[in-house]
């Protein structure tokens, strides 16, 4: 089915997008990257407002929530990915799976099959595998850590910040609020009018941040080839998407799985661009959660 096929497109993609933030936020600040990779992305979707007229008002209020969705999960996302292995946060990202199955029973009342209900009972038991991990290795540590040590210090030593992990969950469930409106929305409008409006809201929402906070963007974050870089995997990655919720046989529960292929992306990424530890057992609880997966989808 072709709109599988655009959701592992998004979730390639998305992968791709992890390593860029993590690799963009080496040279600047969080509020930098996010703001400048927010007005590119709208940039590029700017040819599509002829495209994005014409919707009803009440689609400007529940595209403005997804917006605000997102802007909320961006930074607390980006926070938590700054300072967290990016193969850490890619397998932590695959509790989306979980609030996304949520939703799509609850909302939609989709019916789960016995292979889905399966399928999530091991993505399940491979988030709990790495939480434990995660516990583990936090209480086996010295607890004779200086006070002075600071998040940054204290992630790249090993040793897991929890604030950080709790920031990782949250984002993860802003993006799920913004996962289920984008199936609502896309029964009555089209990718260009989403794409667009949803891009302006979250640039309005983020100018405002930065006003009110009084937060210093230097014009040198333009040079940031990997801010440019993962705005462009973005808007290729949400107009597949859009376009595979538009599909009337799409299923939240089962694009929401397929979603989750950015893990891979993102441990591999771990590996051979950050040179992270601690890889092998991050791949062994992502492939537990893709075995759910493949599991998820098998009878379609």
């Amino acid at each position: 089915m072709i709109w599988i096929l655009l959701t592992l497109v998004y979730g390639l993609l998305k992968g791709g997008r992890e390593i860029s933030k993590k690799k963009a936020m080496d040279k600047n600040s969080v509020m930098e990257v996010l703001l400048i990779y927010t007005v590119i992305a709208f940039l590029i979707v700017v040819p599509r407002f002829p495209h994005a007229l014409g919707m009803a008002p009440r689609f400007y209020g529940l595209i403005l929530i997804k917006s605000f969705s997102i802007f909320l999960a961006w930074i607390l996302g980006f926070h938590a990915l700054k300072h967290l292995p990016v193969s850490l946060y890619g397998v932590l990202d695959l509790s989306r799976v979980l609030l996304g199955t949520f939703f799509g029973v609850i909302v939609f009342h989709e019916v789960l099959m016995w292979n889905q209900i399966l399928g999530l009972a091991l993505v399940a038991f491979g988030l709990l595998a790495l939480k434990f991990k995660i516990t583990g290795s936090k209480a086996s540590e010295k607890q004779s850590t200086d006070a002075n040590t600071d998040d940054s210090s204290a992630a790249s030593a090993g040793r897991i910040p929890p604030k950080f992990v709790i920031m990782a969950f949250a984002s993860c469930v802003f993006n799920s609020v913004s996962g289920l409106l984008d199936k609502v929305l896309m029964k009555d409008i089209n990718s260009s009018q989403m794409q667009f409006w949803y891009m302006f809201f979250l640039v309005v929402f983020y100018l405002i941040y930065i006003l009110v906070t009084k937060t210093k963007i230097r014009k040198e974050t333009l040079k940031n080839g990997w801010i440019w870089l993962m705005s462009i995997m973005f808007v290729i990655g949400d107009a597949a998407l859009f376009i595979a919720n538009a599909d009337s046989s799409s299923r939240v529960t089962v694009m929401t799985v397929v979603k989750q292929s950015a893990c891979f992306v993102t441990i591999l990424g771990g590996k051979f661009v950050f040179h992270e530890k601690g890889i092998a057992y991050r791949m062994f609880c992502a492939s537990i959660v893709v075995c759910g997966i493949l599991l998820s989808v098998l009878e379609l």
